[in-house]
């Protein structure tokens, strides 16, 4: 094992592309063998004139038109205390936009409250829109009262089409809004879905106080471990609220910033699956496993992991009746797992990526997860939202109806805003100019009745070869333990944290079953926090490695 000279990487900005840009992918029954897929989908980009980038955002919709409340006008938070979440990126105006005839309008959120300005412009809110009224609670935002941030403890009701007009034709806005508090509302980075006339608050957490990771916590942080399950009785004037039993799993319902999508279940009634989220209770690694949700319980899929898409992004959710099979397709984000030329990527500081993929549910409830040929252009994906065509037949909880389309080709619906990042990796040296918020829509086509290759299934086990490291933190001496299921040669990495290799070894006298390896790597002039990084000819993982001298 020999000490290798420090090569420093480069990072490449990935700009998005401003002409036409159309590419396809396809989605089939799950099964290995080629076939006729049930549909194939493509994406178109383009841009609206004056509509700048937005992320986190909450939406609702009437007629075709989109208002668009809260979020961020910046990318990925910072890391330092006094930058993470800045007042200066609130997005402290309100949007419509009719992507049909590419026009936006907007208005300020002065006229109204200093309760709901601080709740409206406030980013990771829950919200759900049942007939005209778009439900909003929770929030991460600034609070003038406490002169810090805090997770908000209201529900807003917001009359869609009556604040759509208003914006449109420059009228208040101030009758479209009401807001009741509730402290169970206090809710961050979790979601809010109905099944049938009961809505259901999964996951998330109540953040209070200033964001700050590197040590002196100016914050408290308290997950729901929970799904709270109410009713809302809405007159248009006066809001109940009738709360029902709540859900507690402090292992299994710990998560937040994931995807629960709306669900057709196999015996036909709605549900929620709760797809990955952060973070495992013993480890800073999104979940693998998946919760599916019913009128009565929940059940935790253990025997399924998911390993693409990890953290929220756009998701479709398309039920086959004839078939009885549920297919959610998920666009980019962020994950632990990638594909590179074939080779599975496991990258535990959890990277933005470009995947594309699909969980199918078949009719006896077994799922599978399937990579898509094509990807996203760049890494975009993180905190977007599809918004679907009203126009289609949908089920009451907003799964597509995929029996009911009897076009060769049909627009199912867009993709809006995001964080767009210029490289994978970039939380540790995220100094603000490295991501943005997006500001590109894409066009959602759905095509049925055309061929396609066979797409790749996920057939790897939840670890990749069991790999641990012990002592971790250490003084560089440690064991690197690691399982192999056949013989090959593995290469052993590690980078600092500016992504310079440090140290490189290859190891070709493994055996099967279980190997441990010896390190002393004293003669590295810094302590601090590492990559180390283990490659075979089929996958790539990484461990997070602290030096402490």
């Amino acid at each position: 094992m020999s000490l290798l000279n420090k090569q420093r990487f480069s990072t490449f900005v990935l700009m998005l592309k401003k002409h036409f840009l159309l590419f396809s992918f396809f989605l089939f029954l799950a099964n290995l063998s080629a076939q006729n897929p049930p549909f194939n989908l493509s994406i178109e980009s383009f841009n609206i004139q004056g509509l700048g980038g937005l992320q986190a955002y909450a939406f609702g919709q009437d007629s075709g038109r989109w208002v668009l409340i809260g979020g961020r006008l910046d990318g990925l938070h910072r890391r330092q205390p006094f930058a993470a979440f800045d007042v200066a990126g609130n997005n402290n105006q309100i949007f419509v936009v009719d992507p049909v005839a590419g026009i936006k309008w907007s208005t300020s959120l002065t006229s109204l409250s200093i309760e709901l300005q601080e709740q409206l412009s406030s980013t990771n809110m829950e919200f759900h829109q049942e007939g005209r009224y778009l439900y909003i609670l929770g929030g991460y935002g600034y609070n003038a009262h406490s002169a810090s941030r805090k997770t908000f403890p209201n529900l807003i009701a917001v009359d869609v089409p009556l604040l759509i007009n208003a914006i449109v034709n420059s009228t208040s806005i101030s009758s479209a809004f009401r807001q009741v508090t509730d402290p169970k509302f206090a809710v961050t980075g979790g979601h809010l879905e109905m099944i049938n006339d009961v809505f259901y608050l999964v996951g998330g957490n109540k953040f209070d106080g200033n964001y700050n990771p590197m040590g002196n916590p100016t914050y408290t942080q308290q997950y729901t471990n929970s799904i709270r399950k109410f009713k809302i009785s809405d007159d248009g004037t006066n809001i109940s609220i009738t709360h029902l039993s709540e859900l507690i799993d402090t292992a299994n319902l710990h998560r937040r910033d994931y995807n629960a999508v709306a669900q057709i279940l196999p015996n036909g009634s709605e549900g929620i699956t709760a797809f990955s989220g952060v973070f495992q209770l013993n480890v800073d690694l999104p979940f693998l496993n998946c919760v599916n949700i019913d009128s009565l319980n929940y059940q935790v899929q253990s025997g399924f992991q998911q390993f693409y898409n990890h953290y929220h992004c756009p998701v479709v959710p398309i039920y086959a009746a004839s078939g009885n099979q549920m297919h959610t397709v998920f666009f980019g984000g962020i994950a632990q797992f990638y594909d590179s030329a074939g080779i599975l990527v496991q990258d535990d500081n959890v990277p933005f990526v470009k995947t594309i993929a699909r969980i199918t549910r078949l009719a006896d409830g077994s799922m599978a997860e399937y990579k898509l040929p094509v990807e996203m252009p760049a890494f975009l994906g993180a905190s977007a939202e599809f918004i679907r065509n009203e126009n289609l037949e949908w089920y009451p909880n907003g799964v597509l109806k995929l029996d009911s389309i009897q076009q060769d080709s049909v627009l199912i619906g867009y993709i809006f805003g995001g964080i767009a990042s210029s490289a994978k990796n970039i939380f540790f040296v995220n100094s603000g100019s490295q991501s943005q918020a997006s500001s590109q829509i894409f066009k959602v086509y759905l095509f049925k009745n055309t061929e396609s290759g066979l797409h790749q299934i996920n057939k790897h086990s939840n670890d990749l070869y069991q790999i641990s490291v012990y002592p971790n933190p250490n003084n560089g001496e440690f064991e690197l333990h690691f399982t192999l299921n056949q013989l090959e040669p593995v290469e052993i990495s590690l980078f600092n944290y500016l992504g310079e290799l440090v140290y490189s070894a290859q190891v070709s006298d493994t055996v099967l079953g279980n190997n441990i390896l010896n390190f002393d790597l004293n003669s590295l002039e810094y302590g601090g926090t590492y990559m180390l990084q283990i490659k075979t000819q089929s996958s790539i993982v990484t461990r997070k490695l602290i030096l402490e001298y």
